[in-house]
């Protein structure tokens, strides 16, 4: 079975830039949400992960933080 993803960013934080430029270069296409403009995006990382950071890659429900761990976790998985 293959993993749901998820990937939650916001507008202006070199992080998510660096973790997007990483799925642009690889061809990765993931569904991406942006805090910065869904107000229900926020609340839905604040809920699952305790907290409001980005980058986060929900996988399967299931937060990631840091953006070198996710471009190493999406190198591994998904390129």
């Amino acid at each position: 079975m293959d993993s749901v993803y998820e990937l939650f960013v916001l507008t202006g934080c070199p992080y998510c830039a660096k973790v997007l430029t990483f799925m642009k270069d690889r061809g990765i296409e993931l569904p991406v949400r942006n805090i910065s403009e869904d107000a229900e995006a926020r609340k839905t990382l604040e809920a699952v992960g305790g907290k409001v950071q980005c980058p986060c890659l929900f996988i399967d429900g299931k937060p990631l933080y840091e953006s070198d761990d996710i471009i190493a976790y999406l190198d591994a998985h998904v390129a």
